[in-house]
């Protein structure tokens, strides 16, 4: 099958036979697509270099015992701002959002970059997490605005790419930065770029519009959001801390989450409804199942076969390259039906998945780690923009606020919840070479389970 062309508000959207490459980058969009680009491309620098600067922030800050709450409080933060920029965007647009977050995230990353107190950098944390969330729904609303439907995997393929570049340089350099001047600069550094990623983008999106009525109404969106975040960092945080309290603490989440999903997920996503309840649900299960599984393959080349650091994280590189170069590919053939494709990333996906299961034992082939990790990228290169196109494809324009904030919020909550899962693993099992064998078996399930659901996307 192939899904149809459905028209667009923006500028020159309608143009559905433009060529993708004019499409991004004609006189009237190419500063648009490069700032969208440059602005994805610096959150995503800074969520991969943060983690590698915090130890030498906590030691200058004095506050060992706090390490988590900056990564908690992004986390937090960002939640709320994603659901609530939904909102914003559907009701006002992209544009105001667009040109606010850039702002309050540059605030955010000098408000962290010249902290002396844990206090300072949590507000800068915060500032960054909410401006991240909000600006990632924005894009997406600005993508089905301004660009023809058929020229949108080449932009998925290209936002993929700003996330994955990052991936692979973000911790160097923000280890080179840190040791040769300050982790101060890890934030510091990062602002001039969001002012230039601004300035190309505020052409482009001054004349952008609110195209139709929001979605439904804002009652009770303010709570379901702090409920929402409230519960993903409750449930991040319980996994990490598998004893009587963080039990407490998972139920009490729960409690917290159920009614906050009912309010901010499209009716469906649980029993697999057709259209964007499978897509939401697609993203949650394609995002919990790579990053859960890329969170602790390093520990199990390291625990278990005795790998070096640098060496466990060859498998994460290639898989990072692999993504890239999926998602490239997709972008150039625009005719193949997505949801095709998303059927054949979260195959790849579980192939890959299930490649470790061979790798966990410590008379494994730890080898096997380095190719089945590579077709899980590739997977996620092909199923993640297949996700990100049928997303807009489904959605009228005043629309695609709420069903990302959605997708996302889906995509946070299962990656925390299989990752905390994991760490409960860890903590309750005999060795971890048991535990992350334990853990896989529900994600190549849940993986096949995507597949299996794919269908349901168109």
């Amino acid at each position: 099958m192939s899904e149809p062309t459905a028209p667009v508000a923006g500028l020159g959207a309608a143009d559905v036979s433009e060529p993708a490459r004019a499409a991004l980058f004609g006189p009237g969009r190419r500063a648009t697509t490069v700032g969208l680009v440059l602005l994805t491309l610096v959150t995503a620098f800074e969520a991969m270099g943060v983690g590698t600067a915090m130890p030498a922030v906590i030691a200058d800050l004095s506050a060992v015992s706090a390490y988590g709450w900056p990564f908690t409080a992004f986390l937090a933060a960002s939640v709320l701002g994603t659901v609530l920029g939904g909102r914003w965007c559907d009701v006002a647009g992209p544009r105001a959002a667009l040109l606010v977050t850039p702002l309050v995230f540059a605030a955010g990353l000098v408000v962290a970059g010249t902290a002396g107190t844990m206090a300072q950098l949590l507000i800068g944390r915060v500032l960054q997490g909410g401006s991240a969330g909000t600006q990632f729904v924005a894009v997406y609303v600005a993508i089905a605005a301004v660009y023809p439907e058929r020229s949108r995997p080449a932009l998925f393929g290209l936002i993929s790419a700003a996330w994955v570049l990052p991936s692979l340089i973000g911790p160097p350099v923000a280890a080179l930065v840190t040791e040769q001047f300050s982790w101060h600069w890890v934030f510091l550094g990062l602002v001039p770029f969001v002012v230039v990623a601004l300035a190309l983008v505020v052409p482009g999106v001054r004349r952008l519009r609110r195209s139709g009525p929001p979605a439904g109404t804002g009652r009770g969106l303010v709570a379901a959001a702090a409920g929402a975040a409230l519960g993903v960092t409750a449930v991040s945080w319980a996994g990490q801390h598998p004893d009587r309290i963080g039990g407490i603490t998972a139920v009490a989440a729960l409690a917290v989450l159920v009614p906050a999903l009912r309010r901010l997920l499209p009716a469906g996503v649980f029993h697999g409804g057709r259209g964007i309840p499978t897509v939401v649900a697609a993203r949650g299960l394609i995002a919990g199942v790579f990053f859960a599984g890329n969170s602790y393959l390093p520990l199990i080349l390291t625990a278990t076969h005795g790998w070096s650091l640098t060496a466990a994280g060859v498998p994460l590189v290639v898989a990072a390259l692999g993504w890239a170069a999926a998602s490239a590919w997709q972008g150039r053939h625009p005719d193949l039906p997505r949801t095709t494709l998303l059927r054949v990333g979260f195959g790849a996906l579980a192939v890959g998945v299930a490649g470790l299961l061979a790798v966990t034992p410590a008379a494994g082939p730890a080898w096997v780690a380095v190719p089945a990790w590579t077709v899980a990228g590739v997977g996620m290169g092909l199923g993640y923009s297949a996700v990100s196109y049928l997303l807009l494809h489904h959605s009228q324009v005043h629309q695609v606020g709420s069903h990302t904030a959605a997708a996302q919020v889906a995509d946070q909550l299962t990656t925390a919840t299989l990752v905390g899962l994991g760490g409960a693993l860890l903590a309750v099992l005999a060795t971890p070479a048991t535990a992350l064998t334990v853990l896989l078996v529900p994600l190549v399930v849940l993986a096949v389970l995507g597949a299996l659901l794919a269908p349901r996307a168109g």
